[in-house]
C-alpha cells in the first residue's frame, strides 16, 4: 500500500472529507467556523497597532475585528507549512516563478506574473472583507452550516472562476 503522505496529489474527496472533519473540530473546540481571510485582517491590525497603538485598535473596523494573532492565524500558517511539507515529502517541490501555462499565454516575465498575482490577491482580499468572508469562510463553513449565503457565494465563486479562466486563457 502506498503511503498517502508521499503522493504528489491526494484524492479531492479525501481532502474534502478532511476539511469537513477539521471544520467539526473547530466548531467543537472554539465554536467558530474556519476561515482564512479574517486572520489576514487581524494580523494587519496587529502590525498597525505595533506602530500606532490604541489609535489603530480604536478604528471602527478593528473594534469589530480585533487585531491579534489567534488560532485562525495558526490555521493559515499550518496550511502553508502543510503544503510545503507535503510537496517536500512527495518530491514534487520546485521553485517555479512562472508556471508553464501562464508563460504560454502571457510570456515568461516573472514580474508580470507577480504583478498579476499581487493584483489578484489584493482584489480577493478586498472582496472577502467586503463580503464578510472568503472562499473558505463562505464556501466551506457557510455550506457546512447550510447557509444560503454560502451556497450563493460558492455558485458565484465557480461562475467567476470559469469566466476568468475563459477571459484569460480562452477555450484552448
Amino acid at each position: 500500500m502506498t503511503n498517502p503522505f508521499l503522493l504528489a496529489r491526494w484524492s479531492p474527496y479525501a481532502v474534502g472529507a478532511g476539511i469537513g472533519v477539521l471544520s467539526w473540530i473547530a466548531f467543537l473546540l472554539s465554536d467558530k467556523a474556519i476561515g482564512c481571510s479574517t486572520p489576514f485582517a487581524r494580523a494587519s491590525g496587529a502590525i498597525e497597532a505595533l506602530f500606532r497603538g490604541d489609535r489603530a485598535r480604536l478604528r471602527p473596523y478593528y473594534l469589530e475585528v480585533k487585531p491579534s494573532f489567534g488560532w485562525d492565524g495558526a490555521l493559515v500558517i499550518g496550511a502553508l507549512a502543510g503544503a510545503a511539507i507535503s510537496s517536500l515529502l512527495s518530491g514534487s517541490f520546485r521553485l517555479e516563478w512562472v508556471p508553464p501555462r501562464w508563460e504560454a499565454f502571457f510570456g515568461g516575465s516573472a514580474w508580470a506574473r507577480w504583478a498579476a498575482a499581487l493584483t489578484g490577491g489584493v482584489l480577493m482580499g478586498f472582496g472577502s472583507r467586503w463580503a464578510n468572508g472568503c472562499t473558505s469562510g463562505h464556501g466551506i463553513s457557510g455550506t457546512l452550516q447550510l447557509a444560503l449565503s454560502g451556497w450563493v457565494a460558492v455558485a458565484a465563486f465557480f461562475a467567476g472562476g470559469v469566466a476568468a479562466a475563459f477571459l484569460l486563457f480562452g477555450t484552448g
